[in-house]
């Protein structure tokens, strides 16, 4: 038994509502449950009860066990002072106010019936992948579409936390949030924090100075990325090494010390070396990316906006004294695609959401014009037959699985709310 049963029970009154008793006997009845706000504090807010005679209104908190109020210290909390009903599965112990009267409690399991308690049983025991994989097929179309909206915001939100955090860094320089960001997403799952810290490291007011020189940017990422920390002979190397330390003097800027960018295991077109020639070739292409990519609403407009390549010497290298055949290196599709799903949509977001103006419906439509991502999760929902035609389906996925099946937040799902319901 789950605390968060309770709580669907109560939140959507799977209870014999019309012969409800305390504890000791008077008659209880439930007017309004309450709002389920999942804030700290009582579990359910303003709810309206008569017990026995008297109205009362005031909040419910809910525990497996009566005892777990003192485990959690409640009494000494003043949030619960207005608790009007203490639902419990199991009553082991009477609950005291501060003025020493008797918290009213109700016993919920005597007035559920046994196949309530099943059906769930059913829904989050199983020791599959997902608890409900041999149902998610058969799901109501609506609620599944429904339930994927929701998903996809919620996704949003998440990530805004992490711009939003990168904006009081930046002093609210959405231009340098962007560069934070773009820098991570540029690193991949391997090396997108030692991108990110290079891009922090560097002060954005210098890359917007540098960025018509795109050997200096190409200095400024290659040093701080301590990938100029070695000799070598070759004169490319060499040239930037210089560069490097004339801009450290120039700016007055400390040496810093990033994670090690990892080479092993990526293909070669994914190899730091070449991710950062790009990043820097973007900046010198564009000194005001920001506004750009704000108006950006389709995916061939993503394709034109970041047509970048390498710098000359990277056109036939992968690392610094190894020659390679000669190769453009410009940004592919499936890597754009990613950038769009990563950057693009999420900072859209945070910004018009810091104007008052999301238009979520917008942001939709741009992501179902992207391909959807390949990955072990999409891949499994694929085999029970919930298949991702675009990134919006595809990142809905991902939200579900990992911030939903990921917990067995059945109850706190659509889902598995419909499921339950159903069943």
């Amino acid at each position: 038994m789950r605390e968060d049963f309770l709580h669907y029970l109560w939140k959507f009154k799977k209870f014999d509502s019309l012969n409800l008793k305390t504890a000791k006997g008077e008659v209880i009845t439930v007017l309004k449950i309450g709002d389920y706000l999942e804030l700290s504090g009582p579990d359910f807010f303003n709810a309206h009860i008569e017990i026995g005679n008297q109205k009362w209104a005031g909040n419910v908190e809910i525990h497996l066990k009566s005892s777990d109020w003192y485990l959690h210290n409640h009494e000494n909390d003043p949030a619960y002072k207005n608790v009007i009903l203490h639902v419990v599965w199991e009553n082991d112990t009477a609950i005291f106010r501060e003025d020493n009267t008797e918290i009213p409690v109700l016993v919920l399991k005597d007035y559920v019936e046994k196949e309530i308690i099943e059906n769930y049983s059913a829904l989050v025991s199983p020791k599959t992948w997902i608890s409900c994989e041999k149902q998610l097929k058969d799901v109501d179309r609506f609620v599944f579409a429904s339930w994927k909206e929701r998903l996809f915001l919620e996704r949003l939100e998440r990530k805004s936390k992490f711009i939003y955090d990168l904006l009081e860094e930046t002093n609210k320089d959405w231009e340098a949030v962007l560069f934070c960001l773009l820098a991570k997403n540029f690193g991949l799952n391997t090396n997108g924090n030692s991108f990110l810290q290079i891009a922090k490291s560097i002060p954005f007011s210098i890359i917007r100075k540098e960025s018509f020189e795109n050997e200096n940017l190409e200095a400024l990422f290659f040093g701080t990325a301590g990938l100029l920390n070695v000799e070598k002979e070759d004169i490319y190397f060499k040239d930037l090494k210089f560069r490097y330390f004339y801009l450290l003097h120039k700016y007055q800027l400390e040496r810093t010390f990033v994670e090690p960018l990892q080479f092993f295991k990526l293909r070669p077109d994914n190899f730091p070396t070449i991710r950062l020639s790009q990043l820097a070739g973007l900046y010198h292409k564009y000194q005001n990316l920001f506004s750009k990519v704000i108006d950006l609403k389709a995916v061939d407009s993503v394709y034109n906006l970041f047509a970048v390549s390498v710098s000359n010497y990277w056109i036939d290298h992968y690392q610094f004294d190894k020659e390679s055949p000669k190769k453009a290196k410009s940004l592919s599709k499936s890597f754009l695609d990613l950038i769009v799903i990563n950057t693009i949509i999420p900072i859209q977001f945070a910004y018009s959401a810091t104007l008052g103006e999301t238009d979520i419906e917008n942001l939709m439509d741009f992501m179902n014009e992207v391909a959807p991502e390949k990955n072990a999760v999409i891949d499994k929902f694929n085999s029970f037959g919930i298949k991702s035609k675009n990134a919006f389906e595809s990142q809905t996925l991902l939200e579900l699985k990992n911030e939903y099946c990921n917990h067995k937040a059945c109850l706190k799902c659509g889902i598995g709310v419909e499921l339950l319901k159903n069943n």
